[in-house]
């Protein structure tokens, strides 16, 4: 049995992706945290691939680096915190009657092999009672979740290699959630979407607990090359075109083109920016998310919240590709839910609408997971 949902020491969080290592650590100011450092490396592509570590070595020397050139304080705790990918991942709620917390332990293993699809002896597992908002009297949930050793293995060998002792690990959407969820409550079910550089995962998130995780294939390196291959412009230039442009705006974009020598100028007229362009792309995104929503309200049990039915009505985005500018109103208008851009900082900083520019926010986007992680490390530090 693994460690995932509870902890005890302090530590930095390592955010690992099949294209960087993202670090982050937090300090306490006065009733509040802030970062004390920052940092961020890229992975060569074929190192880690669909969150396998392809080549241990060699991600272990980019760790180090990443940790040596961190933006901030020095960082002197060799104690860490890394996230495990969800595509790699077993997360569930189960309902148990109600029983004492030794009961539990001896009963949660067992009822898990009627619900985890991989073998517990070759898996890592844990598991959390999860606290209502509203009292039940017959039954309790319980969060479990698994993970194939070798996984796990593979990320704590890599992490050894690279000079840092990892103390545990994090379920990517948990660390997401305790980034994004405001004092991680939420009395009506919400819906996080992370837009990462090579999938997407959704997670519904209601009263104290993350109830449900997928992780699909949509991926906002994937919407670049469908620019660039279109627009016959370089990768970077289709990033660029992404973040100034979006799906929104109906620009007469200068282009130039190079043959040898000679340079060619041409206009693209779109009435619709690059809409046209990414329409197939997004409407998958938005098959996605109706499909895992509708998933979710026909499979859900009671979840002792304040209000009734478990509807969703909220959409928190994170990840580098939410920065598609249009993005948010784009789904708001075709999935006719509140659509909004999540803020890391929400559970680091007072005041974090006021006190991070839009730009800023942006930017931290891509750091949901890594926030989450380091966010983890700082208030178990506090509770020893």
């Amino acid at each position: 049995m693994l460690d995932f949902l509870t902890l005890d020491p302090t530590a930095f969080g390592v955010d690992i992706s099949d294209f960087s290592v993202k670090i982050a650590r937090l300090k306490r100011k006065g009733k509040n945290f802030d970062l004390a450092c920052i940092g961020e490396e890229s992975i060569p592509a074929g190192l880690v691939e669909a969150g396998e570590i392809k080549d241990e070595p060699k991600l272990a020397d980019i760790i180090r680096r990443t940790v040596s050139q961190a933006k901030g304080q020095k960082i002197k705790t060799r104690e860490v915190i890394s996230s495990l990918p969800d595509e790699k991942v077993f997360l569930k709620l189960i309902q148990l009657p109600k029983m004492t917390g030794e009961e539990l332990k001896r009963a949660v293993p067992f009822e898990a092999e009627n619900h985890i699809p991989i073998p517990i002896k070759e898996s890592y597992f844990d598991f959390e009672m999860v606290e209502p908002l509203v009292d039940h009297l017959d039954h309790c949930d319980v969060l479990i979740a698994a993970v194939p050793q070798r996984i796990v293995d593979s990320y704590a060998r890599t992490l050894k290699m690279a000079g840092l002792n990892p103390i545990a690990f994090d379920i990517e959407s948990l660390s997401i959630s305790r980034a994004l969820v405001k004092n991680w409550l939420a009395p009506r079910p919400i819906l996080l979407v992370d837009l990462a550089a090579t999938r997407t995962v959704m997670i519904i998130f209601s009263g104290k607990s993350v109830r449900f995780s997928s992780s699909v294939s949509f991926s906002s390196e994937g919407l670049t090359k469908a620019i660039a291959s279109e627009l016959k412009i370089n990768f970077e230039e289709a990033k660029k075109m992404q973040r100034d442009y979006g799906i929104e705006a109906k620009p007469i974009i200068q282009l130039q083109e190079r043959t040898g020598d000679d340079k060619l100028e041409r206009e693209i007229f779109n009435d619709y920016g690059i809409l046209q362009i990414l329409t197939p792309f997004l409407s998958q995104l938005v098959l996605e998310i109706r499909n895992f929503i509708e998933f979710y309200q026909s499979h859900t049990t009671h979840e002792h919240l304040p209000l009734s039915g478990q509807e969703i009505k909220r959409i928190l985005l994170s990840g580098g590709g939410a920065n598609l500018k249009g993005l948010d109103r784009y789904l708001a208008k075709e999935l006719d839910v509140s659509v909004a851009f999540g803020n890391p900082w929400t559970n680091i900083l007072s005041d974090p609408e006021a006190r991070v520019p839009e730009e800023y926010l942006r930017k931290s986007l891509s750091y949901a997971n890594t926030l989450g992680l380091a966010l983890r490390g700082i208030i178990n530090e506090e509770n020893q």
